[in-house]
């Protein structure tokens, strides 16, 4: 399966989030081309959710919702393993979504289990 840049799919979940009126911006920039990506959903009361790509079964890609794995939901908690994994991954995108109701605005399926 052929997978975008990075920095276009990037690109192009800022402006859904942004075109749905909530705020997103580039944490830390990684490989253009071929950097995974590390999504903090904030929903601006103290709370987050992070997720992570993975790819399923059936080699498609998917995001993992860490929550699963005991990241969050106190966005100090978020916060912290998003610090983790910048240390490890410097060709890693971590983008910041800033929305009250908690959307993700990612196409992808969401692995919560």
């Amino acid at each position: 399966m052929v997978r975008l840049p990075s920095r276009l799919w990037v690109e192009a979940l800022i402006r859904r989030a942004e075109v749905a009126g909530a705020s997103a911006f580039v944490v830390q920039k990684g490989d253009a081309d071929r950097g995974d990506t590390l999504i903090k959903v904030a929903r601006l009361d103290g709370t987050a959710t992070a997720y992570t790509p993975s790819t399923n079964l059936d080699g498609d890609r998917v995001f993992r919702d860490l929550s699963v794995q005991g990241v969050g939901p106190d966005e100090a908690d978020v916060d912290a393993y998003v610090q983790r994994a910048r240390q490890r991954d410097s060709d890693l995108w971590i983008i910041e979504i800033e929305d009250r109701h908690g959307r993700h605005f990612l196409t992808e399926d969401i692995e919560s289990e």
